[in-house]
């Protein structure tokens, strides 16, 4: 095992927006069907009650979309094939936009995301917690053992605690004797990034900071009261369907399975001998994970795939086309249901989920989620963002305006930070006690 630690270097991150000044940032995000590029100003908002932990209104001035090559299921497999997409699709931004960027908050779907928890506790003696105290509780919790080759892609503290007493929101200034954190500790494998952080790199671009997709399609599409309750995000995208669960208004989870859309539409194209754009087509606008329609014999259209003289054509009932479709939908579904349960947060999130992505746009599919997870399930579009037209609101782009919202709340996180200072005393014994006036008064 490595120690979690100095992992401050170790990836970018993003320091605290000003509350009066107007931002400029961009975002890529990188998926298996698809590349995204948004251009967007981040200007100042007045406090609401309606989303109340933005400081900022994004304000999308430059947009571009481009086919994904060289990625499967986040992970770069084509270094040259990657950097073309990621430039073509930055260049249709930049035109839009009338500006050139030189640097990007970046997704993160590969890696093999997995959550941690990191939980500290220090001795204050009955004394008033000081900002000190608080720095130093954090960074022990932080110091999470993890696997070599992993890095912490985010730590959000998550529960704060005072002789016992949990979910404090600011203790400094308080009584105690115990002050104890919790933090939440996504990690994830370190060669993916590097590798999607060299495709960047060879278009000529800088990483500001990676964000796991998860994360970000939970700040795009949960409104406050769902994050505060409990809730889970299930952002199903063409390569890969990802959870993240929110609890206390903090993100609390986050896991990924490697299924989604595409293989919908490699079921289709095998099952029905049709090519994969066909098949993406038949998806599209016939495909549904109804249990009403596997005894529809309305009957389907297809381009037959070995038809060379554009003749053949093949009929194909509906009932068909959803025979093929809902035991991948089912499968998909109940890896998440195990996931949830596995998570030991089931009772957090209770019967609140937020179906999400562009996978999630199939017929019926919201239906099925209802019936395997045994949950409400809504369908959820990205909130709290100008300049998007209404196809660019749509579930697929929920990741890409998460990223856009994260520069508000990165602040939030805490990466542990090195020091000669960070260690426990054993304040039993008088060298301990005097250790520990010094670390709190200094």
């Amino acid at each position: 095992m490595s120690l979690f630690l100095g992992m401050k270097d170790s990836l970018p991150r993003i320091e605290k927006l000003s509350p009066r000044r107007t931002h400029l940032f961009s975002i890529l995000d990188v998926g298996s069907s698809k590349v995204t590029c948004l251009i967007a100003r981040l200007r100042p908002r007045p406090e609401s009650e309606v989303l109340p932990h933005r400081t900022h209104v994004a304000e999308v001035i430059g947009i571009g979309h481009q086919r994904s090559r060289g990625i499967k299921s986040g992970v770069v497999v084509d270094l040259a094939a990657a950097e073309q997409s990621i430039r073509a699709c930055v260049d249709a931004a930049e035109r839009q936009a009338g500006l050139t960027i030189e640097s990007l908050i970046v997704s993160v779907t590969s890696g093999r995301l997995k959550s941690m928890r990191g939980t500290a506790e220090m001795t204050i003696a009955g004394n008033e917690v000081a900002q000190n105290d608080l720095r130093r509780v954090l960074n022990q919790s932080a110091r999470t053992q993890m696997a070599p080759g992993r890095v912490a892609l985010h730590s959000v503290p998550f529960d704060l605690s005072l002789d016992g007493e949990n979910g404090l929101d600011d203790p400094v200034g308080m009584v105690g004797e115990v002050l104890g954190a919790e933090l939440h500790v996504l990690t994830a494998e370190e060669t993916p990034l590097r590798n999607l952080e060299a495709a960047i790199n060879r278009a000529h671009l800088v990483v500001e900071a990676f964000v796991a997709a998860p994360f970000a399609s939970g700040l795009a599409t949960l409104v406050e009261d769902e994050a505060r309750m409990g809730s889970a995000c299930i952002d199903m995208g063409a390569g890969t369907t990802t959870i993240s669960i929110f609890q206390n208004g903090h993100f609390a989870y986050a896991d990924a399975v490697a299924m989604g859309g595409q293989h919908i539409t490699m079921d289709l194209a095998r099952g029905l001998s049709i090519r994969p754009e066909q098949a993406e087509r038949l998806k599209v606008m016939h495909g549904n994970a109804l249990t009403e329609l596997l005894e529809d014999g309305e009957p389907v259209t297809v381009e037959a795939l070995a038809d060379d003289d554009g003749e053949g054509e093949i009929h194909v009932s509906r009932s068909l086309i959803a025979r093929i479709v809902r035991p991948r939908v089912e499968e998909t579904l109940e890896l998440i249901r195990d996931r949830l349960g596995s998570s030991g947060l089931g009772h957090v999130i209770g019967k609140r989920v937020v179906l999400t992505g562009g996978a999630s746009q199939l017929a019926g599919m919201s239906g099925a989620a209802r019936e395997i997870l045994q949950r409400n399930v809504r369908l959820g579009r990205p909130v709290g963002v100008s300049g998007l037209s209404t196809a660019n609101k749509s579930p697929a782009f929920s990741t890409s305006v998460g990223l856009l919202i994260y520069p508000q709340i990165a602040w939030q996180e805490y990466v542990a930070e090195t020091s000669p200072l960070d260690f426990a005393f054993d304040e039993k014994t008088r060298v301990g006690r005097i250790g520990s006036w010094l670390r709190r008064s200094f």
